[in-house]
């Protein structure tokens, strides 16, 4: 049954780190996106051709790794390093040439007079925007791994494209050389002036800056060192046989938040780094999120963040300058033949959070912010009619959209989108995991926190 009224019940568990609040939220709408004036399955990059793997270059899907509000009704979506579901090279993880790429959606929100969700949600793919670097990139040569060149075919002077193979990398330098054309992208936020895109990435892991007029790259932030591995290579298994520091292969700077301002970026790691996990323990659940000014490029703070119960954090966005939610769940649901469990958005503060650079991560984790559960997605789904087998593995894109009004409340709403691995025929089954946004409708005594919108400067809005 539709959750009507707009209450929450707030309890403190026994968690010294954690507290919970049964929230009342609305789920105001849910939609998919399937295709374009392309067709179906297709989007706008205009890449005819087939990768490695005889999957289409053009392919529409995954688009829910990271979604971030513009304006209006408009959002930009963004896909991770490619359809690498599709069995192909073991060498290299499965990974193709697909060239990262981020999609302007528009999602429009309007009351619905019938029966259902209170709204209804229309979906529109109307650019898909390709990244690139002005100068050469590494490629891998694919010698050693049977496959070809790692090099995308459309690359031109002055366009070097970015790619989602695993072997596209300096084995020379560690994983945070800039040169490297290998990019996993995770987390996508949109400049204060509408210009550019900020993309965080789990190869390095990177943060980019892009143009999103042409998806040019124009900036990469440096990040800590304790955040790359010494010797990457083209396989996860190897990689991590072959570190014993370093994010974990698969699992860098899965979220990526801005502040209202603009000022400052905020990355969160997906896990523990290697050295962490090493520790065991309550080290071994420990996250670490990075503070980034965005006008030096300096990395300003690290925080800890403990895992709860999900295998890992998929993103993060701002509440205001100091409060953020945070998307922490497992791998079950639709897309992995199993009921979904745990989905969970929590608020944490960093104000008054204790830095911990330098920390082992036992000190650490024993400094980590304190962490309230805002929505239980499975719950709120379910009572919506949802199975959990219905409700997408892995619900990845977590974003502030434009204020509703509903039954006379202005709510904010706070949408949150699936990566479905390029794979919307799950199972054979036609059309079955397409990708989908649900929409809730949160207000400020729900979040725990007084929501600030980001400053968009209205002049630079496409």
């Amino acid at each position: 049954m539709r959750k009507q009224s707009i209450r929450a019940l707030c309890l403190i568990a026994a968690s010294l780190t954690a507290s919970v609040c049964l929230n009342a939220q609305v789920l105001l709408a849910n939609g998919t996106l399937t295709g374009s004036r392309a067709g179906a399955y297709k989007d706008l990059s205009g890449l005819h051709y087939n990768l490695e793997n005889g999957v289409s270059a053009d392919l529409l899907g995954g688009m829910g790794s990271a979604l971030a509000y513009v304006s209006g009704d408009t959002f930009v979506a963004l896909p991770d390093r490619g359809p690498n579901a599709t069995p192909y090279n073991s060498l290299l993880d499965d990974t193709v040439s697909y060239i990262p790429r981020f999609h302007t959606v528009k999602l429009k929100l309007q009351p619905n007079a019938g029966t259902g969700l209170p709204f209804t949600l229309t979906t529109e793919l109307n650019d898909t925007t390709l990244l690139f670097a002005p100068f050469p990139l590494r490629y891998g040569s694919g010698e050693g791994v049977n496959a070809p060149s790692g090099e995308p075919k459309p690359n031109r002077p002055g366009r070097h494209y970015f790619s989602g193979r695993s072997d596209n990398y300096d084995p020379d330098q560690n994983s945070g050389d800039p040169r490297d054309a290998r990019l996993d992208p995770e987390g996508i936020r949109v400049s204060n002036d509408g210009l550019t895109v900020f993309v965080s990435d789990e190869y390095g892991p990177y943060i980019y800056q892009f143009l999103r007029s042409t998806g040019m790259r124009i900036r990469s932030f440096r990040l800590p060192d304790e955040l790359f591995v010494a010797n990457p290579k083209p396989t996860g298994d190897s990689e991590m046989a072959a570190n014993t520091s370093g994010r974990t292969p698969n699992k860098g700077m899965e979220g990526l938040a801005i502040t209202p301002d603009g000022k400052t970026l905020v990355g969160i790691m997906q896990a523990s780094l290697i050295q962490d996990a090493a520790e065991g323990g309550s080290s071994a659940k420990l996250v670490r999120i990075f503070t980034v000014d965005v006008f030096s490029g300096k990395t300003k703070h690290e925080y800890a963040y403990l895992l709860t119960s999900g295998s890992g954090v998929s993103e993060i966005t701002a509440i205001n300058d100091h409060e953020f939610l945070v998307d922490e769940r497992d791998g079950k649901g639709l897309g992995d033949g199993s009921k979904a469990k745990i989905k969970q958005i929590f608020r944490i503060d960093l104000e008054s959070a204790v830095d911990v650079t330098g920390m082992t991560g036992t000190q650490a984790a024993a400094n980590a912010v304190t962490k309230t559960l805002v929505i239980d997605v499975v719950k709120v789904l379910t009572a919506n009619g949802y199975s959990a087998e219905q409700i997408p593995a892995k619900l990845e894109g977590l974003t502030f959209g434009p204020d509703v009004q509903y039954n006379g409340n202005t709510l904010h709403t706070l949408w949150i989108a699936n990566d479905n691995d390029f794979l919307q025929d799950y199972g054979g089954v036609a059309g079955s995991n397409p990708n989908q946004y649900f929409v809730f409708g949160v207000t400020d005594s729900e979040l725990g926190a007084v929501y600030v919108p980001q400053k968009h400067i209205k002049a630079f809005e496409w």
